[in-house]
């Protein structure tokens, strides 16, 4: 099992290498490195579409799962794209690393871009054992984790939905998107997607021991919505932008779990 699982792992880091790399070299001409994201959204659908096509086991074993990784990685990757992520202008936090890294600029975006690909291998263990093994039963489980992924699928597409109709609107220029989901929660899209991989993580509990590798995709999605690229740097962005209508908003709307607003004025 071990092997198996480590050389389907090491056939997905060469293949989104090989897509990372192409996508680096159109960000060369183009000078707008926010492609890396949308090649780590594709990338999943790659990765699965890459073991479904090796797969030895029945396919009712992983189709469900492959159907919802492709579901959420198509999604993602088109609303990535709708922002400009492949052919807008350059996202500001790729502008300062191309400012700050310079004439080695070239260089490190490419080690970069493959940092991503290496990221995107290591989150398929999440999701590989239903590739390659029968479940133990565990109909449940599988039920449930789907469920649990389709619901997270379908909240961060409402909630990015909300907040692209927000910004549509001109009155609501330099507020904070604080209607439908963004009431209860300052970062929905991020717990919606933290969903995502919570129900991969019970899917793959059906599939005995072994099942226990998906919650390592939860796990970094988790750490790194808190710790790295999440929360903490959208929050640091949204007060330089929005100052003291931001840190209101702090008060009363929760952090990351959804639930009930306190009232305007309510000191946390």
């Amino acid at each position: 099992m071990f092997g198996t699982v480590a050389l389907l792992v090491l056939e997905a880091w060469a293949a989104c290498a090989v897509l990372q790399a192409a996508l680096w070299a159109i960000a060369q001409r183009t000078k707008n490195a926010g492609i890396v994201d949308v090649g780590w959204a594709q990338s999943f659908t790659v990765i699965v579409l890459l073991f479904g096509l090796q797969s030895k086991v029945p396919r009712e074993s992983w189709l469900p799962l492959a159907a919802l990784v492709i579901a959420w990685s198509t999604r993602l990757t088109c609303y990535l794209i709708s922002r400009g992520a492949a052919t807008g202008k350059e996202e500001g936090r790729y502008v300062d690393l191309r400012r700050r890294w310079a004439l080695r600029a070239s260089r490190r975006f490419f080690v970069f871009f493959q940092a991503q690909a290496a990221l995107s291998a290591l989150l398929s263990i999440a999701f590989v054992i239903p590739f390659v093994t029968n479940p133990e039963g565990g109909a449940v489980l599988r039920a449930l984790g789907f469920s649990i992924a389709a619901i997270g699928v379908v909240g961060e597409t409402l909630a990015d939905a909300q907040l692209a109709a927000w910004k549509q609107d001109l009155a609501n220029r330099g507020k904070v998107c604080d209607r439908g989901l963004w009431s209860w929660s300052r970062h929905p899209n991020y717990f919606f997607e933290w969903c995502v991989w919570i129900g991969f993580a019970v899917y793959c509990l059906a599939f005995g021991a072994w099942g226990l590798l998906g919650l390592l995709g939860q796990g970094i999605i988790i750490a790194s919505i808190f710790g790295v690229t999440g929360i903490p740097p959208t929050e640091n962005q949204a007060i330089r932008s929005k100052g003291d209508a931001y840190r209101e908003y702090q008060k009363r709307v929760s952090r990351f779990i959804p639930m009930p607003p306190k009232s305007r004025g309510h000191e946390a």
